[in-house]
């Protein structure tokens, strides 16, 4: 694994268009390696934007924001608020679904594409930001050249949270936006496994969510307990790696382990990590996320010999 560069991480924001739309993008990456191992762009879940997620700092806590740890290793590292999420427009009346955010990635990697010069990306999606990562590498092929998904779903089959969640789906139906507060941030760790994040990490987090949001879109939810699948695993033809949390209560593992043998690349890994639930770069064992992660994006192209 490289090591760390020792060289400045420089963080800058920037705006796209989605026509009319106002997109927030935010780029992490070391004065002096930058882009040595690729353009690493996060996608982040349903109930939080971008910056809370992949660029979380806390005290005491090595490497706690992912994008200082990925670019102190040599990639030029983006993520991007959704539409409805953090510093993105939210001025829309409608619920901001999966394929909503799939035009937001392709109007994100658009400018960054023209900005940097990139011509593909190494992309890492987490619960329903797996699912936005996954419709656009579907879509948009050229454009991905490895693919992470993680506490991923494909059907949706042997999900304890999304059987509990479905429950309430009239109640999301008839909403665009719900509610969050410091209580919903703790149900995230609490909810399959207690005790797999650290309290200051959990506290940090929320701090960070609910500075940019006190409530989130409807539409990933509503998706997952009722769309699935969006995806067709066939149909992606990036390396792929599926990334499962031990205890993680979203990810049926029946289900992924179907999804995963039918991507026709063979240049597919699947990674069990072992003391991890959900939110796996908010969990005590997050170096292993990290760790699975840079390895599979670091990992050389295959020679073909047919």
């Amino acid at each position: 694994m490289d090591q760390p560069s020792g060289s400045k991480i420089n963080g800058k924001e920037h705006w796209t268009q989605k026509g009319a739309i106002k997109l927030f993008l935010w780029e992490k990456a070391a004065d002096r390696v930058a882009g040595k191992n690729g353009t690493v762009l996060f996608v982040h879940g349903s109930s939080m934007a971008s910056q809370p997620t992949f660029d979380l700092q806390v005290a005491g806590r090595p490497g706690s924001s992912a994008m200082d740890w990925f670019a102190e290793r040599g990639s030029d590292t983006w993520c991007v608020d959704m539409e409805g999420y953090g510093r993105s427009d939210k001025h829309r009346d409608i619920n901001f679904d999966i394929a909503n955010g799939v035009d937001d990635l392709a109007a994100a990697t658009d400018y960054i594409m023209k900005t940097r010069g990139v011509r593909e990306f190494l992309v890492y999606g987490i619960s329903s930001g797996a699912l936005r990562a996954a419709l656009f590498a579907q879509r948009h092929p050229e454009r991905v050249k490895r693919l992470a998904l993680d506490a991923f779903a494909w059907t949706g089959e042997g999900s304890p949270t999304l059987e509990e969640r479905r429950k309430k789906l009239p109640q999301w139906r008839s909403m665009n936006r719900r509610p969050i507060d410091r209580a919903f941030v703790h149900s995230i760790f609490n909810r399959d496994h207690p005790g797999c994040a650290e309290e200051k990490v959990v506290e940090a987090f929320a701090d960070a969510i609910l500075a940019l949001d006190d409530s989130v879109p409807t539409g990933t939810y509503v998706d997952m307990c009722s769309r699935l699948p969006v995806v067709d695993p066939e149909k992606i033809r990036a390396a792929t790696l599926i990334m499962r949390g031990q205890f993680d209560g979203i990810a049926g593992l029946d289900d992924l382990l179907e999804f995963y043998k039918r991507l026709p690349n063979p240049d597919k890994q699947f990674a069990m990590m072992a003391g991890i639930s959900h939110a796996s770069f908010q969990q005590i064992n997050y170096l292993t996320a990290y760790h699975i992660l840079h390895s599979f994006f670091a990992q050389p192209e295959p020679i073909y010999r047919g």
